[in-house]
């Protein structure tokens, strides 16, 4: 449950790793760096149900799921930034994997276009069969 530092070298390989925040007497918090903390995660639970308590098997394994869903879109985000021939990790590659992979979209980053839902197109064809599935499940 750690903020990631991404190293993106002039090799092919990039590295995702821990980045500690230096704490009190200069040891590293982990309490402080983490992106989800049980205390934050507690808060969220009490948002959707007051009376809800999860178990602590259960937070710590809510927790490593964002931590591991963290890790592995830096590092799509990574691929996509080296494959604009960029060492610079920017907030379009987040946000096109987020879109293409997750169908996410974070409000408030980026465009603020309104993205209209893409109504596929229904060749002839398949109008033909549609009608005639009703036909048959009329009778």
């Amino acid at each position: 449950r750690l903020i990631v530092a991404v190293q993106m070298a002039n090799s092919t390989a990039t590295t995702v790793k821990p980045l500690m925040i230096p704490g009190p007497a200069g040891r590293a918090s982990p309490e402080v760096s983490q992106v989800l903390t049980k205390k934050k995660l507690q808060d969220l639970v009490r948002e959707i149900d007051p009376n809800e308590q999860l178990d602590e098997d259960v937070e710590e394994m809510l927790l490593q799921i964002a931590d591991d869903f963290i890790e592995s879109v830096v590092t799509a985000a990574c691929q996509l930034a080296r494959h604009r021939k960029s060492n610079t990790l920017e907030v379009k590659d987040v946000q096109l994997h987020l879109e293409r992979q997750w169908n996410m979209w974070i409000p408030g980053y980026g465009s603020e276009e309104i993205r209209p839902f893409k109504k596929a197109c229904t060749t002839e064809a398949h109008k033909q069969r549609m009608a005639l599935i009703r036909k048959t499940t009329k009778k």
